[in-house]
């Protein structure tokens, strides 16, 4: 028993494997894991090899696209552009990104049509238009630049963009019975929206992003309330103290205003009158003190004033009659001479219109200099104001009353006078009706004309800033061919937010 009991036991052993017992070999003597690593590399090569043609293909189509993108010459890739903004400030750009980097590009090879004033400037791949002033509203523009050529050379290119900017909104001011609103609507009159309402608004301006108004309080105080454009998230900017605020400005950069403030409280030796201070409207100023804009000279007290466009100067006269030019805080101040009056800066533009003893003249605020104003080839009769255009040489907008025997109105004719003096009258205002005031939109498109109509029975209100309780505003095409179809809308209101300054 106990022998076939060892037979079985080695044959049971025999027919199990053992850990020691070398691997099977295949044929020609490699094990299985050796073939699968041979399998892997040969894998790994196929792919490398697959990948660096794939990457050589890829290679050959970039030089050869390389290659006809520069016998294209340079092709545009990307345009930006925001109509909206070109429309309500100067200083809007088109920008233009192409396939190369360009050569610089010369203002002569540029064409914007319709025509307005632009600068250039190239970088790498970009070429920038910048519009100098804000473009007419609702119009189609195209820019052309010619003859564009990259850095490597080849041949030359042209790249013509095409936008179409929206219709143009203003503000106008309200007042009534129940309070006071300020509105937003285009020029057509068709889409008049409230924005803010008050119980007393005296004055207010509209910047590109903020509404300041000036009101009076229930207790008959002065406020400066800054509001969104859309009239919402209400702030008060701190003043000078319990006064008055009048003469409120809006420079056209930097939200930054301007007002003449004089204390309630005042004698003959003592308290503020007709100060002018400063202010930003940036969220982090809103408890900052106003600025004050110092005056020297024996009667510091400021009668008029205008922010130079597009910088942060001042021009100012006093109520002795000097004129001078100084920063936002009143520094270097350069003496001008003496005036009566400042009739406007217009937008875009280094010219002044100002009254002087002797006749109207126009200031150069870059240099001093200064030659009368052009007169018109027409006899118009009396001048009244004058409004200069935004824009070098674009003219202005005059005021011509007709009187008889030096004391009779027999009306008035608002006229576009351009730099060579011709004269386009493009309305009538009938004697019965008083023009107050004639402001010019941004562009230079319109002009927003205020009128009192039936000014005799027109009864003034008692405010501190007091005007005729029926108040309309024509909006005029300037550029329109046919004088008869100048009058584009009538509006009910005053205080357009074209305007620079408030009603006088």
């Amino acid at each position: 028993m106990s022998t076939d009991g060892s037979r079985r036991s080695r044959r049971d052993a025999a027919a199990q494997p053992s850990s020691r017992r070398p691997a099977r070999r295949g044929s020609g003597g490699e094990s299985s894991s050796s073939r699968r690593s041979q399998t892997r590399r040969r894998r790994s090569r196929a792919f490398l090899g697959g990948f660096a043609l794939v990457v050589g293909a890829l290679a050959v189509v970039g030089v050869v696209g390389a290659a006809a993108g520069t016998a294209q010459g340079p092709r545009a890739t990307d345009v930006q552009v925001d109509p909206a903004a070109a429309v309500a400030a100067s200083g809007s750009r088109l920008i233009v990104t192409t396939t190369q980097s360009l050569e610089k590009v010369d203002p002569s090879q540029v064409t914007v049509s319709p025509a307005t004033p632009f600068t250039i400037d190239t970088s790498g791949r970009n070429v920038g238009v910048r519009f100098t002033l804000p473009l007419f509203d609702d119009t189609e523009y195209t820019v052309t630049i010619d003859r564009l050529v990259g850095v490597g050379g080849g041949p030359a290119s042209t790249v013509t963009e095409t936008f179409r900017t929206p219709p143009i909104d203003l503000y106008l001011l309200r007042r009534g019975e129940s309070g006071d609103q300020i509105f937003r609507t285009d020029v057509g009159a068709n889409s008049a929206v409230p924005v803010f309402t008050n119980d007393h608004i005296e004055d207010y301006r509209a910047t590109s992003s903020h509404l300041v108004v000036s009101v009076r309080t229930p207790e008959d105080r002065a406020e400066l309330i800054v509001t969104d454009l859309d009239g919402q998230n209400a702030r008060t900017l701190k003043l000078p103290g319990n006064g008055y605020v009048t003469n409120l400005q809006s420079a056209d950069r930097g939200e930054l205003i301007g007002y003449t403030y004089s204390d309630k409280a005042l004698s003959a030796g003592s308290g503020r009158e007709s100060a002018l201070y400063t202010a930003s409207l940036k969220p982090d100023a809103a408890q900052e003190d106003p600025t004050p804009v110092t005056v020297s000279g024996d009667d510091p007290r400021v009668a008029e004033w205008r922010f130079v466009p597009d910088t942060d100067s001042i021009l100012l006269l006093t109520f002795d009659g000097r004129l001078s030019l100084t920063s936002s805080s009143g520094g270097d101040p350069v003496a001008l001479g003496t005036a009566l009056t400042i009739d406007g800066i217009a937008r875009g533009s280094s010219h002044a219109v100002v009254d002087r003893p002797d006749g109207l003249a126009e200031v150069d605020l870059t240099d001093g200099t200064e030659s009368p104003l052009v007169a018109p080839d027409q006899d118009l009769g009396r001048i009244a104001s004058v409004t200069p255009l935004p824009g070098e040489g674009s003219g202005t907008l005059r005021t011509f009353s007709q009187v008889e025997d030096n004391t009779r109105v027999l009306g008035s004719t608002i006229v576009h006078v351009t730099q060579d003096g011709m004269a386009t009258p493009l309305l009538e205002v009938p004697a019965t009706d008083a023009v107050i005031q004639t402001c010019a939109s941004p562009s230079g498109r319109y002009a927003a004309v205020l009128t009192a109509p039936d000014v005799v029975a027109n009864r003034y209100d008692a405010y501190q800033l007091p005007l005729p309780a029926n108040l309309e505003t024509r909006i005029i095409d300037i550029t329109a061919t046919d004088p008869a179809d100048a009058v584009v809308s009538m509006l009910t209101g005053f205080d357009a937010s074209w305007c620079q300054v408030p009603p006088k």
